[in-house]
């Protein structure tokens, strides 16, 4: 019972940050990549969205989010690196899940499942932002945070 105690009771130490940081990161930094090397992923998709000048906004994104994400992977400048991959979380939200809502096969519960891993990003990015790396970090480390 005892251990049970110690399960359900809150804890100070925040060492499992170490894994939101890992899912955030790794994310982040595979879809940058794949917007370099998948066409689909990038310039084609930037272009069926909409943006102007695709190729250069597809690989514009993409390099904040293999740079950021590498940031956020190892917990070196976290919440620093965490804010311009909220925007470009928000923004994707904001052109490819939205308007989802005004198609008339799909709706508001399709958009809702579509954007489940979007909402848990902009989730897990606040966080990172209000906490930031923990202790199992490089930030950690450089400032001394045991």
């Amino acid at each position: 019972m005892r251990e049970l105690g110690s399960f359900l009771r809150p804890s100070s130490d925040i060492r499992g940050i170490v894994f939101v940081r890992m899912a955030v990161g790794l994310i982040f930094l595979t879809q940058g990549i794949l917007k370099f090397i998948d066409p689909h992923m990038g310039v084609m998709r930037f272009t069926r969205i909409g943006f102007p000048m695709p190729a250069c906004t597809a690989y514009f994104v993409g390099t904040f989010e293999i740079i950021c994400g590498l940031l956020v992977l190892v917990g070196f400048l976290t919440r620093l690196a965490s804010i311009p991959l909220l925007i470009v979380i928000l923004t994707a939200i904001a052109t490819t899940k939205i308007p989802e809502m005004s198609h008339p096969d799909q709706g508001f519960w399709f958009m809702v499942s579509d954007a489940r891993t979007d909402f848990a990003m902009t989730m897990s990015l606040l966080f990172l932002i209000g906490v930031g790396a923990g202790s199992w970090s490089l930030d950690a480390r450089i400032w001394k945070i045991s």
